[in-house]
C-alpha cells in the first residue's frame, strides 16, 4: 500500500521499497521483476521458489526466521490503529465489538487477537487498496496495520485518525529463502551501504515528507 509498494496510474510498481528494490537490482546488475504478493503469500513464496527476494515491508520476527532469512534491517514500523474519526473510539480496548480491519496472516493479526479478543476481525489479501476502500466507505470501524502505511493514510483521509502510541517495534527486513548465507551477507552489506550512504534517509522523506523523520537504524552488518 501507499507509500510503500503500490500501482500508479500507469500501473507501474512505485514507492519507498520498489525504490529499494531498484537500487538492489543495480548493484547486483540484474534485471527486477516485480511480483504482487499478499501478507499472508509472502514467506511461502519465497520458500516454494516462487520469488527470489521479498522487500515487502516484512517484520523480520522470530517464526519467520525459521523458514527464511533476514537482512539487517532497512526500514522499522510498529503497530497503528486507525479509527474513524466519528467512532468515539479512543484506546485500544475500545476495539471489542467492532469491526477491524486486518491483513491475513500479518503481525497485526497475530497482535489483535490476544490484546482485543473481542474485536470483530475483516480479513483483507491486501491492506491496500481492500482494507482502505472499507475504512474510506465506513464499512469497518478501524484497521491495525503498519505505523509506516497508516500515518500516510491519515495525512490523505481526513475522516481518518491514528491512536497513539505503537503496539510494537518491528525491524523491517529484506528476506530471502534459506541456503545461501553469502548472499544474506551481501544483503546486510547492501543495506549497510544504503543507510550510510545517506540513500536510506532521501528515500524516507521522498515517502513521506520533507519533515518526516526516519526511524533510526543501525547500520553495523
Amino acid at each position: 500500500g501507499e507509500p510503500i509498494g503500490f500501482r500508479d496510474a500507469q500501473n507501474n510498481p512505485v514507492g519507498y521499497d520498489v525504490d529499494v528494490a531498484t537500487r538492489l537490482a543495480e548493484k547486483l546488475g540484474v534485471p527486477v521483476e516485480f511480483t504482487d504478493v499478499s501478507g499472508d503469500a509472502r514467506i511461502s513464496m519465497l520458500v516454494s521458489g516462487q520469488i527470489d527476494v521479498a522487500i515487502a515491508n516484512t517484520s523480520a520476527t522470530l517464526e519467520r526466521a525459521k523458514v527464511v532469512n533476514f537482512s539487517i534491517p532497512y526500514n522499522r514500523a510498529g503497530l497503528r490503529v486507525i479509527v474513524q474519526k466519528e467512532s468515539g473510539i479512543k484506546e485500544l480496548k475500545d476495539l471489542a465489538g467492532k469491526k477491524v480491519v486486518v491483513g491475513r496472516g500479518t503481525t497485526g493479526e497475530t497482535f489483535l487477537k490476544t490484546a482485543v479478543p473481542d474485536a470483530q476481525l475483516v480479513y483483507v489479501d491486501q491492506f491496500a487498496p481492500d482494507g482502505v476502500l472499507q475504512l474510506q466507505q465506513k464499512r469497518v470501524d478501524a484497521a491495525i496495520e503498519d505505523s509506516s502505511l497508516l500515518d500516510y493514510l491519515a495525512t490523505k483521509n481526513p475522516t481518518l485518525v491514528t491512536l497513539a502510541g505503537l503496539y510494537s517495534n518491528d525491524p523491517i527486513g529484506i528476506a530471502v529463502a534459506k541456503g545461501d548465507p553469502e548472499f544474506v551477507r551481501w544483503l546486510d552489506m547492501f543495506v549497510s551501504d544504503y543507510i550510510q550512504s545517506g540513500a536510506y534517509e532521501a528515500n524516507y522523506k521522498k515517502w513521506w515528507g520533507a519533515e518526516a523523520n526516519p526511524p533510526a537504524l543501525n547500520p553495523q552488518w
